[in-house]
C-alpha cells in the first residue's frame, strides 16, 4: 500500500496518488492505483509512481 499527497499550505489537495480500493466501482485501467487530481473527487487512473517521480512532479508545478 502506498500513498503519496502534495496539499497547499492551506490544507487544499494538489494531488495524491495511492492504491486503496476505494473506487473499485470507477472501472480504472490501473485499479487500485489511481490519482486524485485537484480535488478528492477527480479521480483518475495512475500507474504508482516512485517518490522520485513525485517529487519531479511537485518542482514542474512550482
Amino acid at each position: 500500500m502506498y500513498s503519496y499527497q502534495y496539499m497547499t499550505a492551506s490544507k487544499n489537495l494538489i494531488f495524491r496518488y495511492d492504491n486503496t480500493r476505494h473506487h473499485k466501482k470507477l472501472n480504472l485501467p490501473n485499479f487500485p492505483n489511481h490519482k486524485h487530481d485537484g480535488s478528492q473527487e477527480n479521480v483518475i487512473s495512475s500507474n504508482a509512481p516512485s517518490l522520485i517521480e513525485v517529487l519531479q512532479e511537485i518542482e514542474n508545478l512550482r
